[in-house]
């Protein structure tokens, strides 16, 4: 069996690039760590997940507000420029010169714009990513330019589809493919809404993550619920998320999207017995200086205190009390990854709300509270495999498939990515 449209890598042959029927096993339960580590495999997923049918982040409508704005993002490797045009309609189009493939836009935002020039040789692009001039395409007093047969509408940057939901923008390269909200299906928007519907973001803060390991592997960290009360001391010191809280997993259909939740059990707290009965840290003796850091307000009238969302490929959306963010990851190599944060407020809130949101922030991030861990787990697999290429992980815990699920104590979203990337990369599953 060979990958996807044959990728190969510089300086890899063909038996290289074979996928053996026996190095890939039929379960949801084994992924070979090849699968984090071969550039071939990196390729193909460019190819087959972000240029082909998936739907992905892309900002918000808050990034481009009014006509003439535009801003910068990135679609797996390519560079992606979003507008919102003079009827208010948003529009995204490769960041790439279609004359010989430079940046069309150098920054990553900006605003008033009624066209593009790329600066290298100044091929002029419209709001909708349509190229409308050459310069020197006549030549010069009547010697050199472009031929005769020469069109502006046969040439442009490859432009994708969009669609908006709830203030988020989405885009996919897939024009073909199923709606944004069908690709989501009715639980994960509704899940969305229940977040963000009716609400005009804010950004209160920005900022990019550099992991140091595969993408793959920091979502397989967001999906993976068994790990967060485990390795994150904070969850269970401050009981902002244990596994025996109330809450579930839920998984789509395709298996690449999921939702996460825990909630406050007003009948039962839990003092912590089964984390004391396991031997895992789970208290400790560290206290805040600041204990009003925790102090936050009912939001959605339902007792979640943590909802981790994800949309297959590479969209987070985040409420961990009311903390609520967005992050995107963006593949940068076979084994480097950035992650993209970005801190959300609403319009409406009042100082006080805005404030405890302010402050909640510092529970995510490269060096929050909560979420610090998570920037080197990733980079200790990456190293940790990079001598095992042919042997497997162990994705079993709750069963072997990728189903929603009244505990959290499962790997069941996890499966359900693999299920997705191997439907999306063209193999069979189980």
């Amino acid at each position: 069996m060979t990958p996807p449209d044959s990728a190969l890598a510089p300086g890899r042959t063909a038996a290289d690039a074979e996928w053996p029927i026996h190095e890939w096993p039929e379960s949801l339960t084994r992924v070979p760590y090849w699968a984090f580590q071969r550039e071939d495999v990196y390729a193909a997923e460019q190819a087959r997940i972000f240029r082909g049918p998936a739907w992905h982040y892309l900002c918000l409508e808050a990034d481009v507000p009014e006509a003439g704005d535009w801003r910068t993002t990135s679609v797996g490797d390519a560079s992606v420029v979003v507008t919102r045009d003079s009827d208010g309609a948003i529009h995204a189009f490769e960041n790439r010169c279609a004359h010989r493939g430079a940046l069309i836009c150098l920054d990553e935002k900006g605003k008033g714009k009624k066209d593009f020039s790329c600066v290298y040789h100044a091929w002029t692009y419209d709001l909708k990513g349509n190229l409308t001039g050459v310069a020197f395409q006549k030549g010069v007093k009547g010697k050199g330019g472009m031929g005769p047969d020469f069109r502006l509408a046969d040439h442009g940057p490859r432009k994708l589809r969009v669609a908006r939901l709830h203030g988020v923008i989405f885009g996919t390269f897939a024009h073909d493919g199923p709606e944004l909200e069908t690709y989501l299906g009715e639980e994960i928007t509704r899940r969305i809404a229940r977040v963000l519907e009716g609400r005009k973001p804010v950004v209160l803060a920005r900022y990019t993550q550099a992991l140091p390991n595969n993408w793959k592997l920091y979502v397989e960290n967001v999906k993976d619920s068994y790990h967060a009360s485990i390795l994150h001391l904070f969850f269970t010191t401050f009981e902002l998320n244990r596994l025996s809280q109330k809450g579930a997993i839920i998984v789509d259909e395709s298996g690449g999207h999921h939702v996460s939740y825990s909630a406050i059990d007003r009948k039962e707290r839990t003092a912590g017995a089964e984390y004391a009965e396991q031997k895992i840290r789970s208290d400790s003796q560290y206290r805040l200086a600041d204990p009003s850091l925790l102090a936050g307000f009912e939001e959605f009238g339902d007792d979640v205190t943590l909802q981790i969302l994800t949309v297959f490929p590479t969209f987070v959306l985040q409420q961990i009390q009311n903390c609520v963010a967005i992050r995107q990851v963006v593949p940068k190599s076979v084994d480097e990854t950035d992650l993209n944060w970005i801190i959300l407020g609403f319009e409406d809130d009042t100082p006080e709300q805005r404030l405890a949101r302010l402050k909640q922030a510092n529970l995510v991030g490269p060096a929050g509270f909560i979420s610090m861990e998570d920037g080197c787990v990733g980079g200790f697999v990456q190293r940790g495999a990079a001598g095992a290429p042919d042997k497997r992980a162990v994705i079993e815990m709750g069963g072997a498939t990728a189903e929603s699920s009244e505990s959290r104590v499962t790997e069941a979203s996890i499966r359900g990515f693999w299920k997705a990337w191997r439907a999306h990369m063209g193999i069979a599953n189980p």
